[in-house]
């Protein structure tokens, strides 16, 4: 099944752990060639960098102050000192993290390193912001907090981004559409409109809609899940 992501859209994929969803990420952002198949990314024309990527273990340099971090992509991109200062400034504020401008990495919590590796992204203005499980390695308070707080940036400027989860409420929250993925080799066995209309806010969770589109994408998504664990004799996987 081929895929098509429009410009403006928020995507997220879904499926078995190893079915390969951060590596078809890994190939979008160029990181690693595809083996077979086609992938092709569409250009607005401007200079903006095509794509910027935020991992779930925050990637970000440890010696370097926030600021730096965060400055670190528009230094690569050679962005005249001025502007690189508005937009930094700009960034710093819209994650919450002005008052650590001069932090070091070692000293922040796992969601304030992660708002870092999402500032740094974005202060680049990229075309596709590319997301792999941004979110996993918090406890749910924390990531409940920044999925909202996503969702508030997203809505703010509308960037196309593809978003790996495991999580299905995440994947609901955020995306205009999920993707299903089989167990390894992955493909993608099923598409699903997210209906619930912009603006949103993390409210929608507690919707009955929302509970019910939730176990249609599992009752898809729990065969694949099955597929992809090793028979040990007696392993199910719940209903």
């Amino acid at each position: 099944m081929d895929a098509e992501i429009e410009s403006g859209e928020f995507v997220c994929i879904v499926g078995p752990s190893g079915c390969g969803k951060s590596t078809f990420l890994r190939i979008v952002a160029g990181l690693i060639p595809p083996s077979e198949g086609v992938l092709s990314l569409g250009s607005d024309g401007g200079q903006a960098p095509l794509a910027a990527v935020v991992f779930q273990d925050y990637s970000i340099f440890p010696w370097k102050t926030v600021e730096a971090n965060v400055r670190f992509g528009l230094d690569l991109l050679r962005v005249p000192r001025h502007e690189a200062d508005t937009r930094v400034e700009r960034s710093l504020s819209r994650l919450g993290l002005t008052e650590f401008r001069k932090a070091y990495p070692g000293t922040l919590s796992g969601g304030m390193r992660q708002r870092v590796s999402i500032a740094r992204a974005l202060v680049t203005e990229p075309q596709v912001l590319l997301m792999d499980e941004p979110f996993a390695a918090l406890d749910a308070q924390l990531r409940h907090l920044l999925q909202d707080e996503l969702l508030e940036l997203w809505q703010e400027d509308r960037r196309t981004v593809l978003f790996i989860t495991h999580n299905l409420d995440e994947a609901l929250l955020l995306g205009d559409r999920v993707l299903v993925m089989s167990a390894r080799p992955g493909r993608i066995v099923g598409e699903f409109k997210v209906p619930f209309e912009r603006p949103r806010s993390g409210d929608i969770r507690r919707s009955p809609e929302f509970a019910a589109m939730e176990s249609e994408i599992w009752d898809l998504l729990r065969s694949e899940v099955a597929a992809g664990i090793p028979a040990t004799g007696g392993t199910k996987v719940p209903a």
